[in-house]
């Protein structure tokens, strides 16, 4: 059974907040992204759905800016307990450690690493799409909130004075330079091997001005605890998803099935879906949602075809569940994605 990667609310919010500032509402957003504002009382998304809510954004408000934006303005308040110990870290370098050890709590859609050189070290991202291809600006404002929780650990005034040696990118630029130099304000690179900020040593390892260990302790035992239970409880979800997702392309799964696949009964299975307060039947849609949303949007299949694939057994069904889920008909859906008129 396969994991999917999830990302946590704190990025959705940030989004959503950006998105808001230049007069885009929630509603408009989410059903360009066909999310449904009811996975909004979710505790974590699937990652395909942080990269369509990203897509989504973008379009509605053509901010070529838009990730570097969202990400400069995110700091540690946007992401709990990480964000607080980071906060009361000894040192940026010991914080960064932090952040790599709870980076799941925040998403599963990357990971840090660290390598370390004689004068300045490299802090680099490495993006972990799920089916959908990431949006440039999700790369972009991960490294721009990098920077943020930096400066923002360093304290205001050296925080306001930092600046990092280099930032580079493995992506083209996609928006004016001038939106880099005035997030960085450092030399910038762009199609490179990796995307990564270098950090000088020195800065890395000087005391950070609100260091407690007794909180950075408290802070660890609370990080470990979610993480501990985002392990447990999380899972049994995110394995279902990924067991539905690849069970959907020859058949619409049951949940006798899932609980044979998880080796469990079926009563079992139940209980264990109420104690997170989900049911079989809601992450199913949900993943025919997934699944709709991509092919229609994505391929040029009969949208006929699609529907029977996803076990819809006539078209108006089909086309009455998408509806619901994204607020047009596939037709109308398919048009909107590849900018053309939608056909009847």
């Amino acid at each position: 059974m396969t994991l999917q990667a999830t990302v946590s609310m704190s990025w959705v919010d940030a989004v959503l907040a950006e998105a808001g500032r230049q007069g885009v509402g929630r509603e408009r957003l989410l059903a360009q992204a066909a999310i449904a504002p009811e996975d909004l009382q979710q505790q974590r998304w699937p990652i395909d759905h942080i990269t369509r809510l990203w897509h989504a954004a973008v379009a509605c408000t053509q901010d070529a800016g838009f990730g570097l934006k969202a990400g400069s303005r995110a700091g540690p308040d946007n992401f709990n307990v990480v964000g607080e110990l980071l906060r009361a870290s000894a040192t940026l370098r010991e914080a960064i450690a932090a952040v790599q050890k709870y980076q799941r709590l925040i998403s599963d859609g990357g990971r840090f690493q660290m390598v370390v050189g004689e004068r300045a070290s490299w802090l680099i991202y490495h993006p972990r799409q799920g089916t959908l291809a990431f949006s440039p600006h999700q790369v972009e404002a991960v490294l721009a909130t990098v920077l943020a929780f930096v400066r923002n650990a360093l304290g205001e005034r050296l925080g306001a004075a930092l600046r990092p040696l280099q930032v580079q990118f493995s992506q083209p630029r996609v928006g004016p330079l001038a939106g880099y130099r005035e997030v960085f304000a450092c030399p910038l690179a762009f199609e490179q091997a990796f995307n990564g900020l270098l950090l000088d040593n020195a800065v890395l390892d000087a005391p950070l001005p609100h260091a407690d260990p007794h909180r950075a302790r408290a802070h660890q035992r609370e990080a470990a605890a979610h993480l501990a239970g985002l392990s447990q409880g999380g899972a049994l979800a995110q394995e279902l998803r990924g067991w539905m997702s690849a069970a959907l392309a020859s058949r619409v799964p049951t949940r006798a099935e899932a609980a044979a696949a998880l080796g469990v009964s079926e009563r079992t299975l139940a209980r264990r879906l109420k104690a997170q307060g989900i049911t079989f039947a809601g992450l199913l849609d949900g993943v025919r949602r997934d699944a709709a949303v991509q092919a229609v949007g994505q391929s040029t299949r009969p949208l006929a075809d699609i529907g029977q694939a996803l076990g819809f057994a006539e078209p108006a069904v089909f086309w009455r569940a998408f509806k619901r889920w994204s607020g047009s008909t596939p037709a109308a859906w398919r048009a909107a994605q590849r900018g053309d008129r939608p056909t009847v």
